[in-house]
């Protein structure tokens, strides 16, 4: 035996503490209960960069502005957007200052269970998870399926192609796989890739604005934008103004806004991944959506006044408003570069989506949430990255979209499905943390004072979002116009609790699992998620990734001895 195993075997032998060395990330990741799995090398500007570029104002606006404009029009487009930016960074900050706590991968889940009572800890980390992923999965597939219907849309121009369901997609297919292989492959390049996409997004919503209202022929009047109410809500020409009433389409049509500027959680996500994640993560996840915020009203706002004639626009044959607003603008060609810079930002937002996502399937994987979680909690050694689960995220989030085959409002559904999914997944650790706000120990990033009414006003706004979104959205409702969120969501509350009770509840012991006073052997055979409180205290390096695995084989060597 090595002087080095010998060395090992008698500190665990004596317990003899040893100081830790290596990265404060490390230390505060291994107090949690994980090992420095994932290559940690992003700052600040690229844990904000990931969630910028999922919000991507340029990618959520676009996609769901035919949706805009039909229920209810410029009025709720423009106002709906301040109130939703509003409570959207409450919830940002609440969650921030979580993040702050308990900077890990699994974000909301793993929160759930820390914030609980530990005879609750893991039915809280089991359902925040499921919806997590719920959502995670939809905001992939919404992103993603706008990349295919803007693709086939430019694919029209100066052709006489017409896109079907069928190659849309396939469209969407090819999308997936792309991102997929940058994911898989391009995970050096991710970090620069991030820097590229802040850019893009910024300076290409910008250029795009300038360029629709300098060459525009004519401009909307502000009254028009600002006061303009429009209920196309009706397949038989009855919207739901009349049915019901003006406020129904009020409330539907801030999905638009509320879509968009979802996806912040994505910098929670990769804290194991970023420098000073304690405070990275949440400034990130705070700066995300004030820049967006900004910036998307910006741009819904140029769009606006850009429109030329709002009848041809709603019924534009590209089958997308803003394509023919950029078409009625800055003609053909010009449209064809505006459209780039809008598919560009796309592509990044889904890429990072997946990047997103992976790393949530990673850690609920990591702590036996998923079915199959013994083979997707696997890092690539080789690329530092969760490559089973990128392909997972993209297989799920093509499943999602078949729909689309045979519904006519598939993709707002998609949309609704992300935004119900992910705005719960944040709203469960957020009134948890309100209901125990006694035993919460707060992080570096803190509210002080504004802490608990913050917390209170997001869990309100989400319940509220949560119902509105599954309401219908166009009348009369049949099998062509039903929003399918219901469904969705459905299934993930009958299987996640059904599975609870019938069988996760006897094995699931949620991501934190306190077991100091056993021998190494049982620390490192009972979970995968090792407590390194206890490895800590029989002396062992926790900073150092391959200790661990030392240990194990001197343990083996002993047994046989």
């Amino acid at each position: 035996m090595s002087s080095r195993s010998s060395d090992v075997e008698g500190r665990v032998a004596t317990g003899t503490t040893v100081s830790a060395v290596g990265d404060a990330d490390e230390v505060e990741l291994a107090r949690m209960g994980y090992k420095q799995e994932l290559k940690r090398d992003l700052g600040l500007l690229q844990n904000f960069g990931v969630s910028f570029s999922i919000i991507s104002v340029i990618t959520g606006v676009p996609s769901l502005f035919l949706f805009g404009l039909n229920t209810g029009g410029p009025a709720v487009m423009v106002w709906g957007w301040i109130v939703v930016a509003t409570f959207t960074m409450l919830v940002g900050l609440a969650m921030a200052e979580v993040c702050s706590a308990h900077p890990t991968s699994g974000g909301p889940y793993f929160w759930a269970a820390m914030l609980s009572k530990p005879q609750h800890a893991a039915f809280a980390s089991w359902v925040t998870g499921w919806f997590n992923l719920l959502g995670q999965v939809a905001v992939t597939t919404g992103i993603s399926f706008a990349v295919a219907n803007f693709i086939s849309t430019v694919a029209t121009f100066q052709t006489d192609y017409t896109p079907t369901p069928g190659t849309t997609i396939g469209t969407y297919a090819a999308v997936l796989v792309a991102q997929g292989l940058i994911n898989t492959f391009g995970v050096h390049l991710l970090r620069y890739l991030n820097n590229i996409s802040v850019w893009w997004h910024a300076v290409g919503t910008t250029a795009l604005v300038i360029a629709i209202l300098a060459a525009a022929p004519s401009h909307q009047s502000a009254k028009f934008v600002f006061q303009t109410f429009i209920d196309n809500t009706g397949a038989d020409g009855v919207g739901w103004s009349q049915r019901a009433s003006p406020a129904y389409v009020v409330v539907i049509g801030i999905l638009m806004a509320q879509y968009t500027l979802t996806g912040f959680d994505a910098s929670a996500h990769m804290t194991e991944e970023t420098h000073n994640a304690a405070v990275s993560g949440p400034i990130g996840i705070v700066m995300a959506i004030g820049v967006s915020a900004v910036l998307g009203w910006f741009l819904i706002l140029g769009l606006l006044f850009s429109i030329q004639d709002l009848d041809s626009t709603v019924a534009s044959p590209t089958g997308q408003p803003v394509a023919q607003i950029f078409l009625d603008t800055v003609g053909e060609k010009g449209a064809i570069v505006l459209m780039v810079i809008v598919i560009g930002s796309m592509f990044f937002c889904g890429t990072f989506s997946i990047t997103s996502n992976s790393r949530m399937m990673y850690a609920f994987a990591r702590d036996g949430g998923i079915p199959g979680h013994k083979f997707f909690h696997k890092v690539d050694m080789k690329r530092k990255s969760p490559v089973r689960t990128v392909w997972l995220a993209c297989t799920l989030s093509f499943l999602l979209a078949l729909p689309s085959l045979g519904s006519e409002v598939a993709f707002a559904a998609a949309t609704s499905i992300a935004t119900i999914g992910l705005y719960i997944s944040y709203a469960i650790p957020i009134f948890l943390r309100v209901l125990n706000r006694a035993s919460f120990k707060r992080g570096p990033f803190h509210l002080g004072p504004f802490s608990y009414p913050v917390a209170l006003l997001a869990v309100v706004w989400i319940g509220f979002i949560s119902i509105a979104f599954i309401l219908p959205q166009e009348n009369p409702v049949n099998s062509q116009t039903l929003n399918y969120a219901i469904v969705a969501v459905g299934i993930v509350v009958t299987y996640s609790l059904g599975f609870w009770f019938l069988s996760a509840r006897k094995w699931f012991t949620g991501p934190v699992n306190q077991i100091a006073g056993m021998s190494f052997t049982t620390v490192i055979q009972s979970t995968r998620s090792l407590n390194i409180c206890a490895a800590e205290s029989m002396g062992i390096d926790v900073t150092n990734p391959g200790e661990l695995e030392r240990i194990e084989r001197v343990e083996s060597e002993k047994e046989k001895m």
